[in-house]
């Protein structure tokens, strides 16, 4: 009788068991089975972000500046790796490792979270990375993997205007959206950090893509289904009015001076070359630069980093002149062919002011005061024009205004007049600041990119803007209103000083092209002033200066003198004067005279379709 009660009891337990376990496992297959059947998708597929390919950048004929290759590397999951050091220990059995990289991969696995790769090494050989792949379960973490590296073929030509890519660091990520900040932190990607690279990061970085991919339980990737995947867009390709084979020739003939050269469509604005010299290897950068060449660049007295082109701003010496010849045109100060004399200096008040030919220049005309580049006739301009109409036509010329051509660090340069000395020293203005302005020396300053576009409006007569991106719709540029016999006066006068015995540039022997003159302009900007006690111990001439100290020179040209299309500038930093810029200057814009038949008298225009010059 106990027995059957215990009997009864345990069937009753059992039962009730039973019914509980039917209605769960009904709960979960009949009325939750939907629910669980996504979990279960969930963990058994995953989407991995797929980086899109960065956009290239080429030049205005196609050529590529900067690119993408593929790369092989290697990467480090510190959550699978557990102890990093150990982790990077073993890896090291199989590649060099340097102590940069090692701290550069410990610092990123504190600061980052766990599960996100970090990338140990790029560009590894393939005997290297074949040693990884084959050694793979001795290094648990590590992730031998195949992408993208940016890479640019012309190097230093091209480093300061096109820039470079590296790592992005917590500033780049501070202002981007959740999905952007992904892609950011995907291993290996790069955002640009200079020149063109950054100042187009939106249009050249593209849309990441999403793979799905099926996993097991311990998250192996077991397969890839690219059919249910979304596919990353390709950053836009950025097309710039740089000609490589300008830039290229024109690095080059600047050698080893610290220098920088400007090329310019005169009637477009369009820039052909954009040049600062000495530079460096932008692919140094990308995938991190060492400390020592970093230290090397840094420390160069010839600045490679500084972009001289369109930061370095210099006095523009009597590069100037041309303007203010055309004031001194337009506002009738001097009667035709009125002449002034020029003993080789003159007096104002306790001042002595000097021409640069200490003899003098004797009786000149404004035409031969800008052929031989006489001084003296230049102070009785500034004492007729007056400050205020000088540095209106500085001004209409572009000295002192900003422009703003798609990438930063454009300097403004200094037009100066009585309300900027007024503001910036609290003092007032003189005479000797007019002469001293007039000649373009004093407080003016200007970089080569202004100097370019003051010539092209010289050579043109059109308000040009300088101009970094391919826009075929562009409207031209209006004409500056400027009479015509002021701009054809001083066009006359240019020619003259490259052409014609005596003139600051006859002895270049012109451009070299039968058949097409050249125009242009010498400059010197005083660095220092040589003391008559320095002149007693034997300092007498510019060589004989620490480099430093020596004087700044400027050459502005264009070509062809009778119908301008071109137009280049050579500033030489501390180079003793103007004769350091003529020649690189008078050669580079004979290359682009070249590279362009239609420029050349006797040819005909339509050869420049097929001779593929389109400058």
């Amino acid at each position: 009788m106990k027995f059957t009660r215990r009997a009864l009891l345990m069937a009753g337990g059992g039962a009730l068991a039973f019914t509980g376990l039917s209605a769960r496992l009904y709960s979960l297959q009949v009325l939750e089975g939907e629910r669980y059947r996504l979990l279960s998708e969930d963990n058994q597929f995953n989407f991995r972000l797929v980086p899109p390919s960065r956009g290239r950048i080429l030049d205005r004929f196609g050529a590529l500046l900067a690119d993408n290759r593929d790369s092989f590397r290697v990467l480090i999951v510190p959550e699978q790796a557990g102890d990093i050091a150990a982790a990077l220990d073993r890896l090291a059995r199989f590649m060099p490792l340097s102590d940069y990289e090692r701290e550069r991969v410990l610092r990123a696995a504190s600061r980052g979270q766990r599960f996100n790769a970090i990338t140990v090494a790029e560009d590894l050989d393939w005997q290297t990375f074949s040693a990884i792949n084959l050694n793979a379960p001795e290094l648990a973490g590590m992730a031998p993997d195949v992408g993208e590296v940016r890479s640019y073929p012309y190097a230093a030509a091209f480093a300061h205007v096109v820039g470079y890519v590296q790592t992005p660091n917590e500033d780049d990520l501070a202002n981007e959206s959740r999905e952007a900040e992904r892609l950011l932190r995907h291993p290996g990607f790069k955002v640009g950090k200079t020149g063109v690279e950054v100042a187009r990061e939106q249009d050249l970085r593209g849309s990441a893509g999403a793979l799905k991919i099926e996993v097991n339980s311990v998250g192996r990737v077991i397969r890839e289904l690219p059919e249910q995947s979304n596919a990353p867009q390709q950053g836009q390709d950025v097309v710039m009015t740089l000609d490589a084979d300008i830039q290229q020739y024109a690095y080059e003939r600047l050698g080893q001076d610290s220098a920088a050269a400007v090329v310019i469509d005169v009637n477009s604005g369009e820039l052909i070359a954009l040049v600062s010299a000495p530079s460096f290897d932008p692919n140094l950068f990308v995938g991190g630069i060492s400390s020592a060449d970093f230290s090397g660049l840094r420390d160069n007295d010839h600045r490679p980093l500084f972009q001289k082109s369109i930061q370095g701003t210099y006095p523009p010496g009597s590069t100037f002149k041309a303007v203010s010849a055309a004031a001194a045109i337009e506002h009738n100060v001097f009667r035709p062919n009125e002449t002034v004399h020029c003993s080789g200096s003159v007096r104002l008040g306790e001042r002595e002011f000097h021409c640069w030919r200490r003899q003098g220049h004797g009786a000149v005309n404004l035409r031969t005061a800008v052929k031989t580049s006489c001084d003296i006739f230049f102070y009785e301009a500034a004492q007729r024009l007056g400050i205020e109409r000088l540095h209106a036509m500085g001004q209409r010329f572009g000295i002192g205004q900003p422009f703003d051509i798609g990438i930063a660090g454009v300097a403004r340069g200094i037009m100066p007049d009585p309300l900027w000395k007024r503001a910036q020293r609290n003092q007032g203005w003189s005479t000797g600041d007019s002469y001293n302005t007039v000649i373009g020396q004093g407080a003016m300053l200007a970089s080569p990119l202004q100097l370019a576009v003051m010539t092209a409006r010289v050579a043109s007569g059109r308000a040009v803007e300088p101009t970094l991106y391919r826009n075929a719709m562009a409207p031209p540029a209006p004409h500056m209103g400027l009479r015509d016999e002021s701009l054809v006066r001083v066009r006359d006068a240019l020619r003259a000083a490259a052409e014609e015995p005596g003139g600051t540039s006859f002895g270049l022997g012109g451009l070299g092209i039968d058949g097409v003159e050249m125009a242009g302009k010498t400059g010197t900007a005083q660095v220092y002033s040589i003391t008559a006690a320095e002149r007693e111990s034997g300092v007498r001439t510019q060589l004989d200066l620490p480099w430093r100290l020596r004087d700044h020179g400027l050459f502005v040209c264009y070509a062809p003198a009778d119908n301008p299309k071109y137009a280049v500038v050579v500033v030489v930093e501390h180079g003793g004067g103007s004769s350091a810029a003529t020649r690189p200057a008078r050669d580079i814009l004979r290359r682009v005279v070249a590279r362009d038949p239609s420029s050349r008298p006797g040819v005909f225009a339509n050869f420049g379709n097929i001779a593929r010059s389109g400058l």
